[in-house]
């Protein structure tokens, strides 16, 4: 695996459930070394058009030609705008790796988005499949996968997550994302 293999990291941007969008950010990065690149597109909060908005910012950017992988930090932005993986994979061509902290409460999760009335969503979570544990440096995340073997995950997730057992280009995203909405970022990312 080379080193410089270039991806892209994308995170929401914090946001109030009074607000109607928010920012979703994207880093092109090198590995986990070098960034190159930062993308926006803005979302609907709790909306539907999540997987179209990003399908289109990757599309357009004049990186996409170089990207090898997307990487999501969860699988929905914006509350609980749920980005279909597969469709994000088939219309960019860019296989997709999604990384969560914690291990999901998928029971939890039906039961709130079943009271909200949006089963819908949690459909699309389902198809994504059950996340599998991943151990990173000191550390375990969650991943799913679309157009990408586990294996092959595995080892490009050994390569772009340098200072956290998260991608750089997720926790750049989120940084960033910070950055703009509160004035600052903060740790944790």
């Amino acid at each position: 695996m080379k080193w410089e293999i270039r991806v892209v990291g994308i995170d929401d941007a914090s946001f109030s459930h009074d607000d109607k969008k928010c920012f979703v950010i994207a880093t092109v990065f090198r590995g986990g070394q070098f960034m190159d690149g930062v993308l926006s597109t803005k979302v609907e909060v709790d909306g539907e058009d999540a997987t179209v908005k990003i399908i289109e910012m990757i599309n357009k950017t004049k990186f996409k030609p170089q990207l090898q992988v997307i990487f999501l930090d969860g699988i929905a932005v914006g509350g609980f705008n749920v980005i279909n993986i597969e469709s994000l994979w088939r219309h960019t061509g860019i296989p997709v790796i999604v990384v969560v902290r914690k291990r999901p409460d998928f029971e939890r999760l039906e039961k709130t988005l079943r009271k909200l009335g949006m089963e819908k969503k949690y459909s699309l979570m389902e198809k994504a499949g059950k996340p599998a544990e991943v151990r990173i440096k000191e550390g375990t995340i969650y991943v799913q996968t679309a157009g990408i073997s586990l294996e092959e995950a595995k080892e490009i997730l050994s390569v772009c997550c340098t200072h956290s057992f998260i991608p750089e280009a997720i926790r750049a995203a989120h940084l960033i994302g910070a950055g703009i909405v509160k004035g600052e970022s903060k740790s944790g990312a």
